[in-house]
């Protein structure tokens, strides 16, 4: 029995009874079929619903079921944008639950998709009938096309006729008739052809032949014509035979030479000559520096330098919002900013100083939210002004701040998350007059925005001694030794914090429960009596082993180089920071792990922990007098005492006319380092011992804060104290700023960028009058270009390069003028030393040779005959 061809659906005609009308059949006037409706579907609606063209559906495959829910859905969100909205009436009666969406690759109906609208249609697409197999023959199988005569149907003026007609020829007059006539006898007659003048004929004949009259000559200018075109029609048919698809696969191996083919061509003459014959046009080309990477999109690198150097792109920082409070900020001066680090739609903490009185304005850090920017979410309180505060890394509910007094503050705000994670728009401050009494307000504010009381506070008497100007946390990856050995953290969780004050010392503090030996029994049952009186504020139990007992783990002091006394830190920068985060840490979106209770912490002992080689102890520190010290903060031992003490840095350098307030380690690069001082500002590089590798010429405003963009490494943010905001792009200009521009009448105390998202960065800056603003970071400046990180790491070598030139001509100059003052010293000691036999000797040569050059001119004389023999006689 042989197995039947598969059935084609061109060339068969069956009964059309559950078919749907066709076009001709059920359109009126609308070009398509009243059961299908066109539609343009944009490249979102696509990839919204999984039908791109020519990926989800095809031309073998062009049906999707689409549910009902999901299109009413987009009508809703996407309101008239949505490229369903022409049909929403029709979606909304129709009675199933999934709509047949059909891809028109020929576009047929005019459009590349159209939308089913009956449920009978939809059946009979997907599920074309089914023909019963009978026995009858293979030729009986396949039927002829029924070709039926087109009717013609009648014709309608439209108007074209007129304009064929006016272009028709038309008789105007009647038509000329000629007769011409001759003898019967001359017909047949043979005809002879000969030449004569005109002259000598009978009948005056005279020739008028054609010629060309240069006076007289028309051009036709226009010419109008009339043409018609008939298309050729022609009427073909073909038959397409269906086969089944089939699964196949195919594996192969790449063809490799053998060993011994591989030694043959290593050691083969040809291969010889040509690396001998190439050798020379390599170098070439490596000296040339034509080497390039041949897989580089030219043309995409082209339009973005484009966009960032001289485009047409926006390039000016556009102010997003901006935050004050008339009771808490207003007259103030913001020092410091910092962006919480779990919500991103929660923007920033600005710190407040210089309050006159704790007790009616006491000094506060406030938590702002873009949804209120009129009211504080939070207000932290704290015991005195403070200058610096700092999220911790592993559990961002964790705040330490640096005060005037010198002591160090620890704040958890876990019972507050949810607040701050909410959106809290219009509440409070709606009935509030600007009015009103001061007590009146102080109760209605503190009424909405709660006080969080800190947890812990630092001894006085063992902390600074000057306010903390700088603090940061240790990175969670080490921990420090009471030596200053960086040991490996085990527990994976920041427990410790680096600050610094103008009192000469750089201060390490342990957040963990210290070791205990033993603990007497009386003191257990009067602690056992005070849990009663543990929690009088409600304050957390975080940090409470902590409070007013904490006390440094390690106290690094700067002594002076070359004199006595100490220097006076403002700012420092460790290589391993918490600081030094680049966009991409940003964007990561790692989950923390869950942090444990800081009290339930102890302190390892170092026996058991592993030291860290690779972790650098050096760290850089910016000076009240405009200084940069390069110091390490692992203590020595002295070899008499015994005692503990901080070496003495190694290098000092004296760049800034007045003090350092920004030392800030680049995040693309560990060894880069930003200082902002006075009227200028200085990029180092670790390393380099002489000078920095860039210095800014001074400018008329002085430089009050710096900071390094988080996306670009070539581009950092330099404040001004008359409140401009300088923004320095190094592969663009290195004498002058690409942009600068005004943000407030004060002097700018802090910047703080942030990273929304890859396509959205923004940029905090306050002012000395209590204004927080939020700028948004146009594309030019936050997006980064395929090759922006090497272009400058390649900048900051040639300037390392022109250093190290720079010192070598120095050393070189030296050298020769050495040589040359010790050749005068030898000259002028040999000139003395001349005896005075040496000066007979050579006054001897000197009349010997003057003697011999008289008898040559005698002879010369002589022999051309001027000279006479009375005259040769010599006289005596």
């Amino acid at each position: 029995m042989s197995a039947k061809k598969p059935k084609s659906a061109v060339s068969k005609v069956k009964d059309k009874k559950n078919d749907p009308p066709s076009p001709k059949e059920s359109s009126v006037g609308t070009g398509h079929p009243d059961y299908i409706f066109p539609l343009v579907l944009t490249s979102a609606t696509q990839e919204l619903f999984g039908c791109h063209a020519d990926e989800d559906v095809t031309g073998d495959d062009p049906y999707r079921l689409l549910k009902k829910e999901d299109i009413i859905q987009d009508m809703k969100t996407r309101a008239a944008v949505s490229d369903f909205s022409p049909i929403k009436q029709a979606v909304l009666d129709y009675p199933e639950d999934e709509i047949l969406l059909v891809f028109d690759r020929d576009f047929t109906y005019g459009q590349s998709f159209y939308l089913v609208l009956t449920v009978e249609a939809k059946e009979s697409l997907l599920k074309p009938p089914v023909e019963a197999e009978g026995e009858e023959d293979e030729g009986e199988e396949f039927s002829e096309i029924i070709q039926k005569t087109p009717e013609p149907q009648p014709w309608v003026s439209l108007g074209s006729e007129r304009e064929i007609e006016e272009e028709s020829f038309m008789d105007t007059r009647p038509k000329l008739r000629y007769k011409i006539s001759r003898v019967r006898r001359e017909f047949g007659a043979p005809v002879r052809f000969s030449t004569c003048s005109a002259a000598d004929l009978r009948d005056n004949c005279i020739e008028c032949s054609s010629y060309q009259d240069k006076s007289y000559s028309i051009r036709r200018m226009e010419k109008q014509c009339g043409v018609q075109a008939v298309p050729n029609t022609n009427n073909s048919s073909t038959q397409t035979v269906w086969k089944y698809p089939r699964n196949m696969c195919t594996q192969y191996e790449p063809r490799e030479l053998s060993e011994e083919e591989k030694e043959n061509i290593l050691q083969s003459e040809e291969l010889r000559n040509f690396i001998s014959s190439v050798t020379g046009r390599f170098e070439l080309a490596i000296q040339q520096n034509v080497i390039m990477d041949v897989f580089v999109d030219d043309w995409w690198a082209l339009g973005e330098e484009d966009a960032m150097f001289g485009g047409k792109a926006e390039t000016h920082l556009k102010e997003y919002q901006s935050f004050t409070d008339l009771h808490y900020s207003k007259e103030k001066t913001i020092s410091y900013i910092s962006w919480y680090p779990r919500h991103q739609r929660l923007s920033f903490e600005e710190r407040i100083d210089r309050s006159t009185n704790l007790l009616l304005n006491p000094a506060l850090i406030l938590f702002w939210s873009f949804s209120d920017p009129i009211n504080p979410q939070l207000l932290l309180e704290c015991p005195d002004d403070v200058f610096c505060f700092e999220f911790c890394p592993s559990d961002p509910n964790v705040i330490v701040g640096g005060c005037m007094n010198g002591q160090v503050v620890l704040w958890d705000i876990s019972g507050h998350v949810e607040r701050l994670q909410g959106t809290r728009a219009g509440v409070g401050g709606k009935n509030i007059s600007s009015n009103i009494n001061t007590l009146s307000f102080e109760s209605k504010q503190e009424k909405d925005t709660p006080v969080v009381r800190y947890c812990a506070v630092s001894g006085i008497d063992s902390g600074h001694r000057a306010p903390i100007t700088d603090i940061q946390w240790l990175p969670d990856s080490f921990e420090v030794s009471r030596t200053g050995i960086p040991l490996e953290n085990k527990s994976q969780i920041s427990v410790q914090i680096v600050t610094c004050a103008p009192d000469g010392c750089v201060m390490f503090w342990d957040l963990r429960t210290p070791r205990v030996v033993a603990q007497a029994l009386t003191d257990r049952k009067q602690k056992t009596e005070e849990k009663v009186l543990e929690n009088p504020h409600g304050v957390p139990n975080t940090f409470k082993h902590l409070d007013l007992t904490w006390k440094p783990l390690i106290r690094v002091t700067l002594p002076k180089i070359d004199s006595s006394g100490e220097y006076s830190p403002l700012k420092f920068s460790l290589r391993e920071s918490t600081t030094n985060i680049t966009a991409d840490m940003f964007l990561s979106g790692a989950e923390r792990a869950e942090v444990p209770e800081y009290s339930q912490l102890r302190v390892p002992s170092a026996k058991h922990q592993r030291q860290l080689e690779h972790i650098s102890t050096k760290f850089y520190v910016g000076t009240e007098d405009g200084e940069l010290v390069y110091t390490d903060w692992r203590l020595e031992k002295d070899s008499d005492s015994g005692r503990l003490f901080s070496p003495k840095p190694t290098h000092r350098f004296r760049v800034h006319d007045s003090l350092v307030n920004t030392v800030l380690r680049s995040p693309f690069f560990k060894d880069i380092i930003l200082t902002v001082g006075g009227w200028n500002f200085a990029i180092w590089k670790e390393g380099v011992t002489n000078k920095p590798i860039l210095l800014s010429p001074c400018s008329p405003r002085k430089c009050t804060v710096g900071f390094w963009s988080l996306t670009r490494p070539a581009v950092f943010f330099i404040g001004k104290e008359d409140g401009n905001l300088e923004v320095w792009d190094l592969l663009e200009k290195t004498h002058e700023p690409s942009q600068t521009q005004n943000i407030t009448t004060a002097h700018i105390t802090c910047i703080k960028p942030w990273v929304i998202s890859s396509k959205q960065q923004l940029l905090a800056v306050s002012d000395y009058l209590g204004t927080l603003h939020i700028l948004e970071v146009p594309w030019t400046l936050h997006h980064s270009s395929a090759n922006e990180k090497c272009s400058v790491s390649s900048y900051f070598e040639k300037e390392v390069e022109r250093l190290e030139y720079f010192e070598k001509r120095q050393e070189m100059q030296e050298k020769e003028r050495r040589e040359m003052e010790a050749e005068q010293q030898r000259r002028k000691m040999e000139a003395g030393a001349v005896s005075v036999k040496q000066v007979e000797e050579l006054e001897e040569e000197a009349l010997k040779e003057y003697e011999e050059y008289r008898a040559l001119e005698k002879l010369i004389l002589k022999n051309m005959g001027l000279l006479s023999e009375s005259e040769d006689t010599p006289d005596h």
